[in-house]
């Protein structure tokens, strides 16, 4: 367990909190005891922000994952010394860009699962654009026209997206809560955070998400790949 109290967690809608400085270092990077900075993980790219202190301002243009988050600063940008109080700020722009395209990706996922029987083999994403790769056999006549109007229909449905923590044995009593080929949940995970999207889509995800589908926006197939026997390639984009 780390020290930093992780946040974005709780409220991924967060931009600007107060931390002190518990680690700081050129190499390492720069640990808060409070951080709303996703280190990045499941497909989704760390934050960029900024840190506010003393009149100086430090850019942050990475997260590294681990026990805490470790911030990296831009180079040549100050570091805060170890005990410093400072002003975190996370990129609206990106962040909530980030947090469409995951949900997006989360609803492709269930409306191929629900309506195709595929599970997910690899994921990407950036803001606003993204793929999953799917074990999915054969594709009929319209597959591309399908499954995008099919996305759409559940992004006008308005469906609520709630993120919650779970044991791992209620988390696994959940039918397909693992939506990907390979189980890549660690065994020594015992809470699982579980990303809820009512009435189409509940899997494990340790993600920023926004509210509910209305606000991922329109989304566009753009393409549907073949990437070998068996498995096929969908990108998205959503609109800016």
């Amino acid at each position: 367990m780390g020290h930093t109290h992780r946040l974005e967690l709780a409220d991924s809608t967060l931009r600007e909190w107060d931390a002190t400085v518990l680690a700081s270092d050129p190499e390492d990077g720069i640990v808060l005891d409070r951080s709303a900075f996703y280190p990045g993980g499941g497909g989704q790219p760390p934050d960029h922000g900024v840190l506010l202190w003393g009149g100086v301002q430090t850019r942050i243009v990475d997260v590294r994952r681990g026990d805490d988050p470790r911030l990296v600063a831009a180079e040549g940008d100050p570091l805060p010394p170890v005990g410093t109080s400072v002003r975190g700020a996370v990129e609206d722009d990106r962040r909530t860009a980030l947090m469409r395209t995951h949900s997006g990706l989360h609803l492709l996922s269930g409306v191929v699962f629900r309506d195709f029987g595929a599970v997910v083999t690899g994921s990407n994403m950036d803001p606003l654009t993204g793929r999953l790769d799917f074990n999915l056999t054969e594709v009929p006549p319209g597959f591309k026209e399908t499954v995008e109007s099919a996305c759409n229909q559940e992004v006008i449905a308005d469906r609520a997206i709630e993120a919650y923590e779970l044991s791992r044995e209620e988390a696994f009593a959940i039918p397909d809560v693992i939506r990907t080929a390979t189980n890549l949940l660690p065994p020594e995970i015992e809470i699982v955070r579980i990303v809820d999207i009512s009435g189409l889509d509940v899997q494990a995800d340790g993600g920023t998400h926004v509210a509910s589908t209305r606000q991922i926006g329109p989304m566009r197939v753009l393409k549907v790949e073949n990437k070998g026997k068996g498995f096929r390639r969908i990108r998205i984009s959503l609109e800016d």
